[in-house]
């Protein structure tokens, strides 16, 4: 006998491992190769028919209001139900719209909203890195507050992110103005961004350990 007898389970084994290999490709073609998430304009149909323009624009809600996480994690927080009703119990109570988000308030269940950005898995990305040295939601999410649905702006694509990495001036501004969408700069950004560069010790990281961890 040349082989021992379990060597006759290796075609098998072959198989079955490029059986699951091909199947891996195949999700990660489809999860991470999705037009959905980081293709411009994407613009998913919500559960529950929520107007950025008129909440974030109209009425001023500042974005931290229901993204209360944006400042201290990874992650900006979609708002519970709870942060919703602090006011639907009293406004618009009839509409058809706060009466899904209140069944699912009293049944204890979230709003299964329908991500618009999401970036691959092996990319890290910290919102809380991000905001706290001045750079506004408005520079990946663009203006939300002109939006009723929320729709894709930017590619958030690596090539993307490392324009704004190697020259962040022109996206750096106070922190006070962070949510302030609409706000311009009088005179060059870039001359004012640096300005708060030196002020917030900005000094991003090019390298790619930065965002692949």
């Amino acid at each position: 006998m040349v082989f021992p007898k379990w060597t006759n389970r290796v075609p098998a084994i072959l198989v079955a491992s490029l059986g699951v290999l091909a199947c891996f490709v195949v999700f990660a073609f489809w999860y991470w190769g999705s037009p959905k998430h980081y293709v411009v304009g994407y613009q998913p149909v919500q559960p529950v028919a929520y107007s950025h323009k008129l909440h974030a624009g109209q009425l001023g809600l500042d974005c931290r209001y229901c993204h209360f996480n944006v400042e201290r994690g990874r992650h900006a927080g979609v708002p519970p139900t709870d942060v919703c009703m602090n006011c639907h119990t009293l406004v618009k109570t009839s509409s058809p719209e706060i009466q899904k988000i209140r069944e699912a308030h009293e049944q204890g269940v979230p709003i299964k909203w329908v991500r618009v950005h999401k970036l691959p898995d092996f990319a890290y990305f910290d919102h809380s890195a991000h905001v706290n040295k001045g750079v506004s939601c408005v520079v990946c999410h663009g203006r939300v507050d002109q939006m009723d649905e929320v729709r894709v702006v930017a590619p958030l694509s690596m090539g993307w992110c490392l324009e704004c990495h190697r020259n962040p001036a022109p996206n750096i501004r106070d922190k006070k103005l962070i949510t302030n969408l609409a706000w311009k700069p009088e005179g060059d950004p870039a001359e004012l961004g640096k300005q708060f560069m030196d002020k917030y010790n900005v000094h991003p990281r090019t390298d790619c350990s930065t965002c692949h961890r």
